[in-house]
Order: C-alpha cells, then sequence, then structure tokens
C-alpha cells in the first residue's frame, strides 16, 4: 500500500466549497483522495492548515483517508498572508510524516502548497506530483493581475516537480505555450462528478423544493470574485428577450477582491434595475447544488480562465445546458451547439444570443442537457484516481528530478 501525504495548505477539502477560499479545489483534493483511498492500494493523508481554533487534530474521514489540522500562524490569516508561515506549516508537516512512519509521494495542490511539497521533497528524499489547479500566467491572460512573487514561486516549482497533473488536453497545451517543456512529467488527469448526486432531475420538484416561482432562471454558481464574472451574468439577464427571466447567484465573496466584486455587482444590478430579478443566495453544502442545478434553464460560466470548470461539469450531469467562456478546461466539456454554447469573447450580447436560443425554444434545451448528462458520464472520480495512481507507480520506478 502506498502512502500520499497530500498537501492542501490554504483550504481544507472539509469546507464548503463557496465560503471563503473554498471553491472547485476543495472538491476536487477531497474526492480525489476519497477515490484513492477506496482502491485500497493508497493510504491517504491530507495535511491543511487549521483556519479556526477547536479543530481536531486528525480527522478519520474513512478507512485510508485522514486530515490532519496543522497549526501554523494565527487563525484568520488571509491567503496572502500565508506565503510568511510556508516554512513553519512545512516543518510542522514534516515532522508529522516522520512521527507517523513516513511517506512514499508529495501531492501538492496549488502554487502555495506546492512550495511546501518542493521543501519536503528535499528534506525527505520524496517524489513531488503537482496540480497548480490556476497558475498565475493563466490568469494574467485573462486580465487578472498576479504577483511576481506567485509566478516566480511556480516557476521553482515547476523545475522541481518529478510530474505536474494537468486537467485536461487543453490547459496541457496552454502550460506547454506558457511554460514550455517542464523537467518532470506532464499528466492529464481529468477531474470527476459524482452522479449519486448530480444526475438528471425534475426540474418543477427542484423549484418546489428551492421554493422558486415558475419563471425562467438562469444560474450562476461559484465565488463571487472578478475571475468568475458575475458581472457578465448579470448583464446577459438584462439582455435576455423574456423578462421573466431571473438570475440566481449561488455563492459569496471570496478573495482580495471578493468584498469590491460584490458591491459592483450589486451596484451594476440597481444600475440596470434588475433588483426585483436578481436573487442572491449563500453558499451551499456541495451536495445540494444538485437541486439548483435541476431548477434552472440555464447555467452561465462566464468566468476570464478555468483549469476545467467543475460547475459546468456537475450542471451536464444535472441534464442543464451550459453558456460558458470559450477557456481553458470548458472548451473541453462543453461541445459547442450540442451540448451547450462557448462564448469565446465574454461578450453580454453573446451570451444573452446562446441564452435566448435555450430559453425560447425547450426542445433545444432538452436535446441539449440530455447530450450534456450523457456526456458527463465520461467523468469520474475513480478514473481520476486510476490516472493519477499511475503517475505514482511511474515515479517509483524513475531518478527524482534535480532543481533547474
Amino acid at each position: 500500500m502506498q502512502r500520499v501525504a497530500v498537501i492542501s495548505m490554504h483550504t481544507s477539502p472539509l469546507v464548503q466549497p463557496g465560503v471563503g477560499d473554498g471553491g472547485g479545489m476543495n472538491v476536487y483534493v477531497r474526492e480525489l483522495v476519497s477515490a484513492m483511498a477506496q482502491t485500497s492500494r493508497m493510504q491517504c493523508t491530507t495535511y491543511t492548515r487549521a483556519w479556526r481554533p477547536g479543530l481536531p487534530k486528525v480527522v478519520e474521514v474513512e478507512p485510508n483517508h485522514r486530515i490532519v489540522h496543522i497549526e501554523a500562524g494565527r487563525f484568520g490569516l488571509a491567503k496572502d498572508e500565508l506565503l510568511d508561515i510556508v516554512d513553519l506549516f512545512t516543518q510542522r508537516v514534516s515532522e508529522h510524516i516522520r512521527e507517523s512512519g513516513g511517506a512514499d509521494v508529495l501531492h501538492a495542490n496549488y502554487w502555495l502548497s506546492g512550495l511546501v511539497g518542493h521543501r519536503l521533497k528535499h528534506q525527505l528524499g520524496l517524489p513531488l506530483v503537482t496540480t497548480f489547479h490556476t497558475l498565475a500566467r493563466v490568469k494574467m491572460l485573462g486580465g487578472d493581475t498576479e504577483s511576481v512573487v506567485r509566478e516566480r514561486a511556480e516557476l521553482e516549482i515547476i523545475g522541481c516537480a518529478d510530474s505536474i497533473c494537468v486537467s485536461c488536453p487543453e490547459e496541457l497545451s496552454q502550460f506547454r505555450e506558457l511554460y514550455g517543456q517542464s523537467p518532470g512529467v506532464v499528466t492529464v488527469a481529468s477531474p470527476g462528478v459524482a452522479t449519486a448526486f448530480f444526475s438528471p432531475g425534475d426540474r418543477q420538484g427542484a423549484r418546489r423544493a428551492l421554493g422558486w416561482p415558475d419563471k425562467p432562471l438562469m444560474l450562476f454558481v461559484g465565488r463571487i470574485q472578478p475571475l468568475k464574472g458575475v458581472d457578465i451574468a448579470v448583464q446577459t439577464l438584462a439582455k435576455v428577450d423574456d423578462k421573466r427571466t431571473q438570475l440566481m447567484i449561488v455563492g459569496g465573496a471570496s478573495g482580495t477582491f471578493g468584498s469590491s466584486e460584490s458591491s459592483h455587482v450589486r451596484k451594476l444590478i440597481w444600475e440596470l434595475g434588475l433588483e426585483s430579478r436578481v436573487r442572491f443566495v449563500d453558499p451551499q453544502p456541495h451536495h445540494l447544488l444538485s437541486t439548483y442545478y435541476r431548477a434552472a434553464d440555464v447555467v452561465l460560466v462566464p468566468s476570464r480562465s478555468e483549469s476545467f470548470g467543475l460547475v459546468a461539469l456537475e450542471a451536464a450531469a444535472c441534464g442543464i445546458p451550459v453558456v460558458a467562456s470559450g477557456v481553458g478546461g470548458l472548451l473541453s466539456l462543453i461541445e459547442h451547439d450540442r451540448t451547450g454554447y462557448l462564448v469565446k469573447n465574454r461578450n453580454a450580447d453573446s451570451f444573452a444570443l446562446f441564452t435566448n436560443k435555450l430559453l425560447g425554444d425547450p426542445l433545444l434545451s432538452l436535446t441539449m442537457g440530455n447530450r450534456a448528462a450523457d456526456r458527463a458520464k465520461n467523468f469520474s472520480w475513480a478514473a481520476t484516481a486510476e490516472s493519477v495512481i499511475g503517475v505514482y507507480n511511474t515515479l517509483r520506478a524513475v531518478q527524482l528530478v534535480a532543481c533547474t
């Protein structure tokens, strides 16, 4: 049985997505590790920073799957303050790994965890696998500002990682274009979807459960931050033909610019006279999101960049067509004009054009939704786990990458 130390420093897989810095990465780490543990070939320990007092040191999630809370720095640190406690977090993770009998491989998630993994690799002599989830250069292409410190850190990690996991062929191509050839092997390991929760259901039943009126519904699910493009969803609502249409925004402010983006979106709603047609819903437990998807006529994903796009996959699995930005992993998930629509320029006029098609033609919407649900069956966490375990097994037989 292989022992894997999974590093998720800045956010815990136990934290509800949509709260604080919790998002798709929380789901990825939780579901991937659970799927690996269930193979009975992996003993998985996830190390995350204790974000509030009173947390148990160790949480036994299921057989072969535990989460260890590492106390490092004061509680309530913002994500952009965590760089200062990387060394302390690394030291305490290293101590726990040694005291608990060691590990065979490290798997870091996000660049902050990558810095921890890089240090642990040299301290413990273990292979390092990294999943970045987002990269500074990719985000900057979409218009987001990232620090020079982060970009340099990611280059450092790329130069020493023994393997890098990306979510889809599009992310692999983009990685090669922006970073060239890396010393370690780059492998595509697409995330999955839990079809036990996310599957087609009765729209009217879902709306009754939510207390939603029988009116056309556009849905946005995600953190409120500039990257996710909530303002495009609002502008799209203003442009749709059927003025009975309403927009539901499920998620909360997140990140450095979350509060300012939330204020910007609310001001935009007021300026466009849409106060009565937009409803904000607090972040929901992940397994309950299926009810929101099923209640919707269309799901909007107007992100500036997406390494994968779990919201789009979950909506598709529920049989709901998606109108999304034509970026990153969304290009892999959505077949344009067949399972949904891809918008290349993130223009609200284009989002409204495709949304109008779906709202105005129930048969088209149903057909696209059925195709999307069929396609979503190709994405499972069990398959993701097998891909990642294959990466681990390969590293057992090769020499570790030396820092470049």
